[in-house]
């Protein structure tokens, strides 16, 4: 190999080394050291769909502590109940007339109300961008959503099958921590989700329990 090929590759290869030693140094702060249970917070709230009416939802949320500066785990498990909203219901009536083979046309499939229990399970990684009295976060993660439908006119046929699903979905998150006491905070977050079948927003607020001597900050 020349000379000039040989020099020409080094330098083209000096952008990668310090690029490379920055990712090698970011990873090398992640660490399992810093996981412990650190906070157990509970919080109530609204969501919004695009397919469902509005509906109360509460969940339960475990800090699992650090896993690198700035960034912790959060568990959590939420629950819902509401209705599908009304156009989503005629939507369905609609197609389900088009397939029925009325020659006098007056057939109509009248469904009713369907409603759709959701527990969903989180794991979220939130980047926490100073601790102290208040202390504001953002993240993103992903879940599992267990759905059940239920009504009269849906019960026991396929419809009820379809609506009943395990999917997964991912979710961003931002809000905020303010210290009440040296053990208890107050929390309000916004969290917007996407999975099959639905996207929704939620907004909830609540209180974070904080264990002082274990809290890995």
């Amino acid at each position: 190999m020349r000379a000039g090929t040989r020099l020409l590759l080094f330098v083209m290869a000096l952008p990668l080394v310090p690029t490379t030693a920055r990712a090698q140094g970011f990873l090398n702060e992640f660490s399992s050291e810093g996981i412990r249970l650190a906070g157990i917070g509970f919080d109530v709230g609204g969501i919004w769909s695009d397919r469902l009416d509005p509906a109360f939802s509460g969940s339960i949320r475990v800090d699992a502590g650090f896993v690198a500066p700035h960034i912790r785990p959060l568990l959590s498990a939420s629950v819902f109940h509401s209705r599908y909203a009304a156009d989503e219901i005629q939507t369905l009536e609609d197609r389900l007339t088009a397939l029925v083979v009325d020659p006098t046309g007056q057939a109509r499939v009248v469904i009713g109300d369907i409603t759709l229990t959701n527990v969903t399970l989180d794991l979220d990684l939130q980047y926490v961008f100073t601790v102290g009295r208040v202390t504001p976060f953002m993240g993103l993660g992903m879940g599992v959503h267990i759905r059940n439908a239920a009504g009269s006119a849906i019960q026991g046929t396929f419809l009820e099958e379809a609506l009943q699903a395990i999917v997964a979905a991912g979710n961003a998150t931002a809000g905020v921590e303010v210290r009440l006491s040296p053990t208890v905070n107050f929390t309000a977050e916004a969290r917007g989700i996407a999975a099959s079948g639905l996207m929704a927003l939620s907004a909830r607020g609540g209180l974070m329990l904080r264990f002082p001597g274990r809290s890995g900050r």
